[in-house]
């Protein structure tokens, strides 16, 4: 059964069309933010550790033609090759959130075997709200969603891609009109198979994390109610 690749997008959280085929949305939250920042494991916020991550408009740079970047997690690394040339918005996004620290003290908060694991929302609700409606324009399709490739979630209209990744466990290929990959997991996708699934799909939906409760409240709302996720500890340009 295909499911239409029309997705609608909900307050507070992700959603799909098809219930029996999910897409990799980024949903928008109406929830206000927490008014405690949530602490990264070094116990500060990610405002205070990386504070160029309170202005969006820093993510400026240019990417390289192709690079790396690796991601250390709690379950071991993996390796991301970037393609700008596949993608030249979503590389340049995708170079700018790593080398700011945005990745870093994330979680994988929506991983559902045989189809994708999504991640990309800060931990800090600080720095989530700044960058809730930073979007940027979208990408002519030039790559499938085939295993191991990485790819911006988005809304379900046009030019909505944000801060939001998913890779791709499986053959998604019925996700190429609308969804373009920018790299290829290289190294360690025996590690991105490992990531926490347990929880299932996100609210409402499903029992897993509500992306705009992420938005609101941050890493203290992940690790309070769903505390067995997988996270980012750090993630890096590399040689």
């Amino acid at each position: 059964m295909k499911a239409s690749l029309r997705i609608v997008a909900v307050s507070v959280a992700l959603t799909a069309c098809s219930k029996t085929q999910p897409e990799p949305v980024a949903g928008s939250s109406t929830e206000p933010p927490s008014s405690t920042a949530a602490a990264t494991k070094s116990g500060q916020p990610a405002s205070i550790l990386h504070p160029d991550l309170l202005d969006p408009s820093k993510a400026a740079s240019k990417a390289p033609d192709a690079f790396k970047a690796k991601f250390t997690t709690t379950k071991g690394d993996f390796v991301v090759q970037v393609h700008r040339d596949w993608s030249p918005n979503g590389a340049d996004r995708f170079y700018n959130l790593v080398k700011m620290g945005f990745f870093d003290d994330t979680r994988f908060f929506r991983a559902i075997d045989g189809f994708m694991v999504q991640f990309g929302i800060s931990g800090d609700p600080a720095v989530a709200k700044k960058w809730q409606e930073a979007n940027f324009p979208d990408d002519p399709v030039k790559q499938s969603n085939k295993r191991g490739f990485v790819t911006f979630a988005q809304r379900g209209t046009p030019n909505t891609r944000g801060t939001q990744v998913f890779v791709n466990y499986g053959d998604n290929s019925r996700l190429d009109p609308t969804f373009a990959p920018f790299g290829q997991v290289v190294q360690g996708m025996d590690v991105v198979d490992s990531l926490y699934k347990g929880y299932g799909e996100g609210a409402p939906m499903g029992a897993g994390p509500d992306q705009g409760l992420i938005q609101a409240q941050g890493n203290a709302y992940l690790d309070a109610k769903f505390p067995k996720l997988d996270g980012v500890q750090r993630a890096e340009v590399i040689p």
